[in-house]
């Protein structure tokens, strides 16, 4: 988390200036000590005393203050800096860094420092499209730069198109990836399915179940956040894609077997927190089925068994890791699939229990493994992530 980092935030000069505000706010709520430089042209669309009043301290916008904290005040601020983001990014902004040109306080700032850099472009979409613009970028990414890639609509000028300057909450998982977390997972190919499957019934129903895809979506932000490389099989969910994960879209329960099984043999740590479904309709109807006075009955048959697959075919130093949902004996019967599906650690939750299950934002689990068994107490499904993620890496020799 950005607890205590220290983060050392760009303005230049573009509308989007106003959002750098709330983002300033967002991580001083984290906990995170933030310090604002602004070039000449940004005091020109939000006023420094809105960020000294945010972060507590002095604004820069003058390479020769007098007024100044440090001795050396752009070697100082360079060396404090855990991480550092520019945001927005005009198009001159990047054109200055990307050939190392310092002629202002945040430009020599930043060529002194060894700590992570975002970029988070905001211009005209052709601005940004012309290829000048993009080779700079380019060069900046060649030069260890991150770029957060700006997001499509309508922009100030009135065009419409890529050039907006990505959300705030956005900017946040860029700095939180940077120097938020440990990178202990760095190197490790994970494999994570959530969300539920669709069985259709005919084309205007089907068979599903209540899984909102929050945990394994937790799940793949944690990991991506340690330095994995993580490819996501969802199901139908209402959720954004995580970032910095490679997100495959599916919807049956057959789709979810295809897409797990052939990605399986290259990843080092499945984790599978999908609630796919058990049983589907044995023929599904071209048409609508129409309403009628009898009673309906649909003949039903097993779907493939994912995780019995997965177990059957783990190959030597892979971790695997299934979850199970009860209503009962939650210890016992989650114990015996560990055993039976070959599974190196089960995450149990009773759904009866309050703040555990589907749709919630909580849960409360237990992790069981050959040896031993951990109830953990409610907690937030981000939060759990982590301490699964930590559990899992205590237990796995890799």
């Amino acid at each position: 988390m950005l607890k205590d980092k220290t983060i050392l935030l760009g303005v230049t000069g573009g509308i989007a200036a106003y959002k750098s505000a709330a983002l300033a706010s967002m991580l001083i709520k984290a906990g995170a000590d933030v310090r604002v430089i602004m070039t000449e042209h940004a005091v020109n669309f939000i006023n420094p005393i809105t960020f000294e009043t945010l972060t507590g301290h002095k604004c820069i916008t003058d390479t020769f203050d007098r007024n100044f904290e440090f001795q050396v005040q752009h070697i100082s601020l360079a060396q404090a800096a855990d991480a550092i983001l520019v945001a927005p990014a005009t198009a001159n902004v990047i054109a200055k860094l990307a050939h190392g040109i310092a002629d202002d306080m945040l430009t020599t700032t930043i060529l002194a420092s060894e700590a992570p850099k975002i970029v988070a472009p905001a211009m005209n979409t052709k601005m940004y499209e012309n290829p000048i613009t993009q080779d700079n970028l380019a060069t900046l990414e060649r030069y260890g730069f991150t770029i957060a890639a700006p997001a499509s609509g309508r922009l100030a000028c009135g065009d419409v198109g890529a050039g907006k300057m990505p959300e705030p909450e956005v900017l946040f998982q860029y700095l939180d990836m940077a120097c938020g977390h440990a990178k202990d997972m760095v190197g490790k190919k994970v494999l994570i399915t959530a969300g539920p499957t669709r069985e259709s019934i005919d084309p205007v129903r089907y068979i599903t179940n209540h899984s909102s895809g929050k945990m394994g979506y937790s799940l793949a932000r944690a990991c991506s956040m340690r330095g994995a490389d993580v490819t996501l099989v969802t199901g139908p969910t209402t959720l954004e894609a995580p970032l910095f994960t490679q997100v495959i879209p599916v919807t049956t329960a057959r789709e979810m077997f295809e897409a797990v099984t052939s990605r399986s043999q290259k990843a080092d740590l499945i984790i599978k927190a999908a609630a796919v479904a058990d049983y589907r309709p044995r023929e599904v109807s071209d048409e609508k089925v129409k309403k009628s006075d009898q009673d309906l009955s649909i003949a039903m048959e097993r779907t493939d068994d994912i995780l019995g697959y997965l177990g059957e075919h783990k190959k030597d130093g892979q971790f695997l890791c299934g979850f199970s949902m009860e209503t009962e004996h939650l210890l016992e019967n989650s114990r015996k699939k560990l055993e039976k599906k070959h599974l190196d650690m089960i995450i149990a939750n009773n759904l009866k229990v309050p703040g555990a299950g589907f749709e919630t934002d909580t849960n409360v689990v237990t992790l069981i493994t050959k040896d031993q068994e951990t109830s953990l107490p409610i907690m937030s499904k981000e939060e759990l992530a982590f301490v699964i993620l930590d559990h899992i890496l205590g237990t796995w020799y890799f």
